[in-house]
C-alpha cells in the first residue's frame, strides 16, 4: 500500500499534463516556505539566542551568515547533479539535511555548534531551492508555467513577512530552540507531500557532469558572497582581501572553463542575452533593496518603536498581503504590455518604497511605514514573477535545476550585498549621529563607544545609566535617613543628573537610528533607482525578438489564459514536448 502511495511515473513519460500537478506546486511552495523563513525568522529570535549563549556581534553575525555561504555557493552545483540524477530525490534529500540541522540547532549551546547546524541547513536549502523551481518547470505545461511561478513567488514574499511572525509566536512561550525545531514537522510533512503528490523527473540526457566548473561555481560564489560577510562588518584585513582576490580570481577561471568546455554546468554565453541578463540583474537588485530594508526596519519596531518580536511579526503583514496582490496584477499585466513593462513598473515601485523610508525621523510611529511596507510588497509581486519566469525559460528541459540555481544565486547574492552595504551604511551613519547628538554631554567613559555598536546596545548603555541613578538615589534616601544631609544632596545630585544622562541618551539612539534609517533608505533607492534605468534598457520590449533567448510571446503566454484555450495549449505543448 505505501508502495502506491509513492508516485513514481516520471512526469517526462507522461502522455499528458500530470493532473495533481497543483497540489504537487502546494508541496514546492511549502518546501520554499521553510527554507526563506529560517532567515528572517532568526533577526527575531536573534536577541534571545544572543543572552542565552552569550553571543558576541560577531558570532551573530556567522550564525546569521554561516546559513547564507553554502546556500549561494553550492546551489549551482547540486542544481546541476539534481537535474541528472533526481530533482525529486534531491528536493527530499535537502529536506532530511535541512530538517536534520534543525534538529542540531535546537540542542547545541554554543556559538560554534549554532552556527555549523544553520551551515548544515543551508547545504540542505542548497539542495531544495533549485529543486522547488526545476521540478516546477518540468511539471507544468509551458501554458500554465507564469502562473505557477507566481505562486511560488509570492510564497517567497510570504515568507519573508511570516517569519518574524512565526518566530514572535513561538517567543512568547518558549526559547529561541523552538525557531529552529518549527522546522522538523513541516520538513516531515513536505517530506510525504514530495513522495506522495510530485512526480520523479530528471534531465533526458545522461552527459557527465561539469563538476570542475561546478566547483570553480562553489569557489568564487563562497569566496564573494565570505568577502561581502566579513569586509563591511568586521574590516578589510587580510580575510577580506584575500576573499575577494579568491573570488575575482575565481570567476575568471569559472567563465573561461565554461566558454571552452563542450558540455559546461552553465552556458555563461546566456548572459549576453537582455532578457536574461536583465531578469537576473532585476533579481539581484530587487532582493538587495527588499533584504536591506527588512534588516533596518525590523530592528527600528524591535528597539526604536518597542514591539515585541510578535507585534513586530504582525506589523510586516502588509508586505505579505501586499505582495500577494502585486503577483495577481503581474499575471493580468504581463501578457498585455510585456515584462519589460510589469518589471520596470515594480522596480519604479520598489524604489519609491525606500524614498518614501528616507522620510523616516524620530518622531514617526509605524503609521509612517505603512505605506512603504505595501508598496514595497506590490513592487515584488508585479517584478519578481516575470523575471524568474524569463529566467527559468532560457533554460531548455535537461537543464531546468540549472536555471532554477542561477535565479536563485541572483536572489541570495542580491540579499547578501543587501544587508552587507545598507547594513554597513546604517551602521556608520547611526554611529555618526550618536556622537552628534551626545556632543557635550556628560557620558561615563566608554558608554558612547558602547552604545555605538548597535541601537540595541545603544538602549543597553542608557538602561545601565538609568539603572545607576536608581541606586544613587537609594542610597541618597539611606543617607537622608542616617542624618548626613550633604552626602544624601551630593548623592541626590548625581542621581538627578544621571537619570537626566539615561533619558537624553535613550532619545539620542531613537533619533540617531531614525536619522539612519532615512539615510541608508535614500542611498537604497537611488541604488535601486539607477539599477531600474539598466534593467529598462537590458530587457527587450513586447514582441521585440532576441536571437537564442525565449520569445517573450512564449515566456508570457502562460501568464493568464483563458480556460476555454487552455485543453488546446496544452496539446500543442504535448506536442512540442513528446509528453
Amino acid at each position: 500500500m505505501a508502495m502506491r502511495l509513492i508516485r513514481t511515473e516520471p512526469v517526462e513519460g507522461m502522455t499528458r499534463p500530470y493532473v495533481r500537478r497543483w497540489w504537487a506546486l502546494l508541496v514546492l511552495c511549502l518546501s520554499l516556505l521553510i527554507i526563506v523563513m529560517a532567515n528572517t525568522a532568526l533577526t527575531v529570535a536573534a536577541p534571545d539566542m544572543t543572552q542565552d549563549l552569550g553571543l558576541s556581534s560577531a558570532d551573530l553575525q556567522w550564525v546569521i551568515d554561516g546559513y547564507t555561504v553554502p546556500y549561494a555557493a553550492l546551489m549551482l552545483l547540486l542544481g546541476a547533479i539534481g537535474d541528472k540524477y533526481s530533482r525529486r530525490g534531491a528536493l527530499v534529500l535537502g529536506l532530511v539535511v535541512f530538517g536534520a540541522g534543525s534538529v542540531a540547532g535546537s540542542l547545541v549551546g554554543s556559538a560554534t555548534g549554532v552556527i555549523a547546524a544553520r551551515a548544515v541547513m543551508g547545504v540542505g536549502a542548497a539542495l531544495i531551492m533549485p529543486a522547488t523551481l526545476s521540478l516546477l518547470a518540468a511539471t507544468f505545461p509551458r501554458a500554465e508555467r507564469a502562473r505557477a511561478i507566481t505562486l511560488w513567488t509570492a510564497t517567497a514574499g510570504l515568507a519573508i513577512a511570516a517569519g518574524p511572525l512565526v518566530a514572535g509566536a513561538l517567543l512568547e512561550d518558549h526559547g529561541w530552540a523552538s525557531t529552529f525545531l518549527i522546522n522538523v514537522p513541516i520538513a516531515v510533512l513536505a517530506i510525504v507531500g514530495a513522495l506522495v503528490l510530485v512526480p520523479p523527473s530528471k534531465a533526458g540526457h545522461h552527459d557527465r557532469i561539469d563538476y570542475v566548473g561546478g566547483l570553480l561555481s562553489v569557489v568564487w560564489i563562497a569566496a564573494l558572497v565570505y568577502m561581502i560577510i566579513e569586509g563591511p562588518h568586521f574590516g578589510w584585513g587580510v580575510k577580506a582581501i584575500t576573499a575577494a582576490v579568491a573570488a575575482g580570481l575565481g570567476l575568471v577561471l569559472f567563465v573561461v572553463w565554461e566558454l571552452r568546455h563542450p558540455r559546461p554546468v552553465l552556458d555563461v554565453r546566456r548572459f549576453t542575452q537582455r532578457r536574461f541578463a536583465g531578469s537576473n540583474l532585476a533579481v539581484a537588485l530587487f532582493f538587495l533593496a527588499v533584504f536591506g530594508a527588512f534588516y533596518y526596519l525590523t530592528q527600528h519596531l524591535q528597539f526604536v518603536l518597542g514591539y515585541d518580536a510578535l507585534d513586530t511579526g504582525l506589523r510586516m503583514l502588509p508586505l505579505a498581503g501586499a505582495v500577494f496582490v502585486g503577483s495577481a496584477l503581474t499575471g493580468y499585466f504581463t501578457p498585455r504590455v510585456g515584462m519589460k513593462v510589469t518589471v520596470t513598473a515594480g522596480m519604479v515601485g520598489g524604489t519609491a518604497a525606500l524614498a518614501l523610508l528616507s522620510q523616516v525621523d524620530s518622531g514617526s510611529a509605524y503609521g509612517t511605514f505603512v505605506i512603504p511596507l505595501v508598496v514595497l510588497g506590490l513592487a515584488i509581486g508585479l517584478a519578481l514573477s516575470p523575471c524568474t519566469d524569463a529566467i527559468m525559460g532560457a533554460f531548455p528541459e535537461a537543464e531546468l535545476g540549472v536555471g532554477g540555481a542561477v535565479n536563485d544565486t541572483s536572489l541570495e547574492l542580491g540579499g547578501s550585498l543587501g544587508i552587507a552595504i545598507l547594513g554597513s551604511l546604517l551602521s556608520t551613519s547611526y554611529a555618526s549621529h550618536l556622537t552628534d547628538a551626545t556632543n557635550g554631554s556628560k557620558l561615563p567613559t566608554g558608554a558612547l563607544s558602547s552604545a555605538q555598536d548597535s541601537v540595541g546596545a545603544g538602549y543597553q548603555v542608557a538602561q545601565a545609566i538609568g539603572e545607576r541613578a536608581q541606586q544613587l538615589a537609594a542610597q541618597a534616601s539611606q543617607a537622608a535617613s542616617a542624618g548626613k544631609p550633604e552626602q544624601a544632596a551630593e548623592l541626590k545630585t548625581q542621581a538627578t543628573q544621571l537619570a537626566q544622562g539615561a533619558r537624553q541618551m535613550a532619545d539620542a539612539v531613537g533619533s540617531s537610528f531614525s536619522d539612519a534609517v532615512a539615510r541608508t533608505s535614500l542611498i537604497g533607492a537611488v541604488i535601486l533607482g539607477v539599477g531600474t534605468v539598466l534593467v529598462a534598457v537590458l530587457l527587450p520590449g513586447k514582441g521585440q525578438a532576441e536571437g537564442a533567448g525565449a520569445p517573450e510571446s512564449v515566456t508570457e503566454a502562460g501568464a493568464d489564459v483563458p480556460a476555454e484555450t487552455s485543453e488546446s495549449a496544452e496539446a500543442s505543448e504535448l506536442t512540442r514536448t513528446g509528453r
